[in-house]
This record gives structure tokens, C-alpha cells and sequence, in this order.
């Protein structure tokens, strides 16, 4: 398995393959991800690319952390493990629920 890079700062009209072209020029990209909003699907600035080996990785990071992409800083490093979410909505909305107040229906 590869070493995933965390890299901010992208532009938000960055694509996948640009990321995955920019990194390819340090070895062997496995994957390259651009994180999208879920409601607009517009850029969130950040993305994450898969490098084959560590060495590559490291290559990466020492050429592009601080460098320029069409205008902004990118931030490259190594990516940290996802942290785990508690899965558990808050119980319901109104508690109880029969009389939130104003008029009774009835």
C-alpha cells in the first residue's frame, strides 16, 4: 500500500487529473482526490493523492510543500489517519413533541 499526502491550499477549480499530472512528476501517483462539498459539489481547497512508495512520497512533499498552483500556496504532507465519528444523532427533534405551544389544533 501507498503513502497518502494530504495537500491544501489547492485552487478551487483544480481537477483530479491536474492533481494527479502535478504529483505524477515525483513517481508513480496510485490515486489522486479532489474533496468536494456534498450539497454543491464545489471544491473544498483540499485534496489527497496516493503515492506508490514512501520515497516518492517524500519526494513529493519536499518539491511541491510551499510551491505555486495557478496563484495559491499549496500545503503538502503526509496525511493523517481519518479520525473514527461517533455515529449517534441526538435523539428527536422536539422531545416529547404533543404540545410545542401556540393554539391546540382541536
Amino acid at each position: 500500500m501507498g503513502t497518502k499526502l494530504y495537500v491544501g491550499g489547492l485552487p478551487y477549480a483544480a481537477t483530479e487529473s491536474q492533481l494527479s499530472n502535478l504529483f505524477s512528476t515525483h513517481g508513480t501517483v496510485e490515486s489522486a482526490r479532489v474533496i468536494t462539498d456534498k450539497f454543491t459539489g464545489q471544491s473544498r481547497g483540499f485534496g489527497f493523492v496516493e503515492m506508490s512508495t514512501a520515497e516518492e512520497a517524500k519526494a513529493a512533499i519536499t518539491a511541491l510543500n510551499g510551491s505555486d498552483m495557478d496563484g495559491r500556496q499549496l500545503t503538502v504532507n503526509e496525511a493523517k489517519p481519518q479520525e473514527a465519528r461517533s455515529g449517534g444523532g441526538g435523539g428527536g427533534r422536539f422531545g416529547g413533541g404533543e404540545n410545542r405551544g401556540g393554539r391546540n389544533r382541536f
